[in-house]
Protein backbone atom coordinates (compact mmCIF):
# COMPACT_ATOMS: atom_id res chain seq x y z
CA UNK A 1 0.00 0.00 0.00
CA UNK A 2 1.40 3.70 -0.73
CA UNK A 3 2.18 5.58 2.41
CA UNK A 4 -0.85 8.22 2.72
CA UNK A 5 -2.47 7.02 -0.09
CA UNK A 6 -6.21 7.98 1.28
CA UNK A 7 -4.61 11.15 2.17
CA UNK A 8 -2.87 12.28 -0.99
CA UNK A 9 -6.71 11.14 -2.99
CA UNK A 10 -8.54 13.42 -0.92
CA UNK A 11 -6.28 15.80 -1.96
CA UNK A 12 -6.54 15.10 -5.72
CA UNK A 13 -10.24 15.26 -5.30
CA UNK A 14 -10.23 18.48 -3.93
CA UNK A 15 -7.84 19.98 -6.55
CA UNK A 16 -9.79 18.65 -8.93
CA UNK A 17 -13.35 19.88 -7.75
CA UNK A 18 -10.83 23.53 -7.59
CA UNK A 19 -9.99 23.11 -11.10
CA UNK A 20 -13.30 22.17 -12.89
CA UNK A 21 -14.44 25.36 -10.94
CA UNK A 22 -11.70 27.96 -12.09
CA UNK A 23 -10.06 26.24 -14.74
CA UNK A 24 -6.45 27.21 -15.68
CA UNK A 25 -4.51 30.82 -15.87
CA UNK A 26 -4.82 31.78 -12.27
CA UNK A 27 -2.34 33.07 -9.88
CA UNK A 28 -1.07 30.22 -7.46
CA UNK A 29 -2.16 32.42 -4.32
CA UNK A 30 -5.75 31.92 -5.60
CA UNK A 31 -5.50 28.27 -6.37
CA UNK A 32 -3.84 27.81 -2.47
CA UNK A 33 -6.91 29.81 -1.14
CA UNK A 34 -9.10 27.81 -3.24
CA UNK A 35 -7.61 24.54 -2.41
CA UNK A 36 -7.48 25.36 1.46
CA UNK A 37 -11.24 26.05 1.48
CA UNK A 38 -11.84 22.65 -0.41
CA UNK A 39 -9.76 20.63 2.10
CA UNK A 40 -11.56 22.51 5.12
CA UNK A 41 -15.29 21.06 3.72
CA UNK A 42 -13.87 18.08 2.96
CA UNK A 43 -12.44 17.55 6.94
CA UNK A 44 -8.85 17.20 6.81
CA UNK A 45 -6.80 19.03 8.73
CA UNK A 46 -3.81 21.14 7.44
CA UNK A 47 -1.25 23.90 8.42
CA UNK A 48 -0.70 26.99 4.82
CA UNK A 49 2.40 28.67 4.17
CA UNK A 50 4.94 26.11 7.05
CA UNK A 51 8.23 27.74 7.51
CA UNK A 52 10.83 24.98 6.84
CA UNK A 53 14.19 26.24 7.97
CA UNK A 54 16.89 25.39 6.75
CA UNK A 55 19.43 23.10 8.53
CA UNK A 56 23.04 23.39 7.80
CA UNK A 57 26.22 21.78 9.78
CA UNK A 58 23.96 22.09 12.63
CA UNK A 59 23.48 25.17 12.50
CA UNK A 60 19.96 26.60 11.24
CA UNK A 61 19.80 29.21 9.48
CA UNK A 62 16.21 31.46 8.48
CA UNK A 63 16.02 31.18 4.66
CA UNK A 64 12.56 31.67 4.27
CA UNK A 65 11.38 28.85 2.77
CA UNK A 66 7.80 27.83 2.71
CA UNK A 67 6.08 25.15 2.13
CA UNK A 68 2.56 25.27 0.78
CA UNK A 69 0.44 23.31 2.28
CA UNK A 70 1.18 20.16 4.60
CA UNK A 71 -2.02 18.56 4.71
CA UNK A 72 -2.89 16.07 7.72
CA UNK A 73 0.15 16.58 9.18
CA UNK A 74 2.22 14.37 6.50
CA UNK A 75 1.66 15.45 2.71
CA UNK A 76 3.30 18.48 1.46
CA UNK A 77 1.88 20.42 -1.42
CA UNK A 78 3.46 22.73 -3.67
CA UNK A 79 1.25 24.04 -5.81
CA UNK A 80 2.24 25.70 -9.44
CA UNK A 81 0.65 27.74 -12.02
CA UNK A 82 2.97 27.56 -14.82
CA UNK A 83 2.76 26.21 -18.13
CA UNK A 84 5.16 22.84 -17.56
CA UNK A 85 6.58 21.50 -14.84
CA UNK A 86 10.12 21.08 -14.55
CA UNK A 87 12.60 18.71 -12.87
CA UNK A 88 13.71 21.61 -10.73
CA UNK A 89 9.66 21.91 -9.53
CA UNK A 90 10.15 18.16 -8.58
CA UNK A 91 13.34 18.50 -7.11
CA UNK A 92 12.23 21.25 -4.88
CA UNK A 93 9.74 19.03 -3.76
CA UNK A 94 11.55 16.38 -3.00
CA UNK A 95 14.18 19.11 -0.83
CA UNK A 96 10.86 20.09 1.31
CA UNK A 97 10.25 16.70 2.28
CA UNK A 98 14.10 16.11 3.04
CA UNK A 99 13.89 18.87 5.11
CA UNK A 100 10.39 18.45 6.95
CA UNK A 101 11.15 15.23 7.49
CA UNK A 102 7.68 14.26 5.83
CA UNK A 103 7.73 11.52 3.44
CA UNK A 104 5.16 12.14 1.04
CA UNK A 105 4.53 14.91 -1.72
CA UNK A 106 2.16 16.18 -4.39
CA UNK A 107 3.23 18.95 -7.09
CA UNK A 108 0.04 20.05 -8.56
CA UNK A 109 0.53 22.40 -11.44
CA UNK A 110 -3.15 24.03 -12.10
CA UNK A 111 -2.21 25.38 -15.38
CA UNK A 112 -2.96 22.26 -17.54
CA UNK A 113 -6.45 21.32 -19.19
CA UNK A 114 -7.19 17.97 -17.46
CA UNK A 115 -5.48 18.52 -13.64
CA UNK A 116 -4.75 14.55 -13.88
CA UNK A 117 -2.01 15.40 -16.20
CA UNK A 118 -0.38 18.20 -13.50
CA UNK A 119 -0.28 16.21 -10.48
CA UNK A 120 2.89 14.63 -9.58
CA UNK A 121 3.44 12.22 -6.68
CA UNK A 122 6.46 11.77 -5.09
CA UNK A 123 7.76 9.66 -1.77
CA UNK A 124 11.08 10.06 -0.10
Amino acid sequence: MLIHQGTTEKITGAAIEVHKALGPGLLESAYEACLCHELHLRGLDFQRQVELPLSYKGVKLDCCYRMDIVVMNGVVVEIKSIEQTMAIHEAQLMSYLRMSGYRTGLLINFNVALLKDGITRRVL
